[in-house]
């Protein structure tokens, strides 16, 4: 069964019901940021495997995690309970069939208030430029995703920012991989919690900066 990678920067009010949801045989790794609000001893509290990761940096987490990971098949889920962990093998299940090398969850969101205007239209223009370099018509560059841990680790993923997500893409693309997409919930983070990447207008600039580099190189 897959291991989850939940890269974490002070999810403590989150991490109780995101972890509770994880499908039977699922195992959690949380790569934890450097939290302050106890984070890390709530996700081993849970039963997850924690992984403390000192460089700052999403990328940096998720690739900690992915690197820690025991199982072939590794996917990967935000730690603020906008996803539900149990639609996981909606995405794991066509990589694990061997369907496709890469699934992304598409997000839909379940309120108005789960994805802020800015984000959306960031989200778009990505997704525009993405096909533009790689000829994949990916509608989402979602964080809840699947992939096997081997060839994940083979792509030689660099970025250890915002654009780890964007470089797994485009280095799964270069490589000939199927990438697919399926549709999961997308829903307000939960309360006292703000997204890191598009929680701002800043955050998403920042991300949307982080991004084009990874499309230059």
């Amino acid at each position: 069964m897959p291991d989850v990678v939940f890269p974490c920067l002070d999810e403590a009010g989150a991490l109780p019901w995101v972890l509770g949801r994880l499908p039977a045989g699922y195992r959690a790794i949380v790569a934890d940021n450097g939290s302050t609000d106890g984070s890390a001893r709530i996700a081993a509290d849970c039963g997850a495997v924690v992984v403390h990761v000192p460089q700052r940096g999403f990328g940096a987490a998720a690739h900690a995690g992915l690197a820690a990971a025991t199982a072939e098949v590794v996917c990967f889920c935000d730690a603020d309970a906008s996803m539900d962990p149990a639609e996981l093998p909606r995405v794991a299940d066509l990589v694990l069939a061997g369907d496709a090398d890469l699934v992304l969850g598409r997000r839909r969101p379940t309120s108005r208030r789960a994805w802020p205007p800015h984000a959306r239209v960031a989200n778009t223009a990505l997704g525009v430029m993405l096909r533009r370099r790689t000829g994949i018509a990916l509608h989402d560059l979602g964080p809840m995703r699947a992939g096997r841990r081997r060839a994940l680790l083979d792509l030689g993923i660099t970025d250890r920012r915002f654009g780890y997500p964007l470089e797994m893409v485009t280095r799964a693309a270069d490589a000939g991989w199927r990438v697919a997409e399926v549709d999961v919930g997308y829903a307000p983070r939960a309360e006292g919690t703000r997204s890191k990447v598009t929680g701002t207008v800043l955050g998403t600039a920042r991300t949307i900066n982080d991004m084009r580099k990874v499309l230059a190189r």
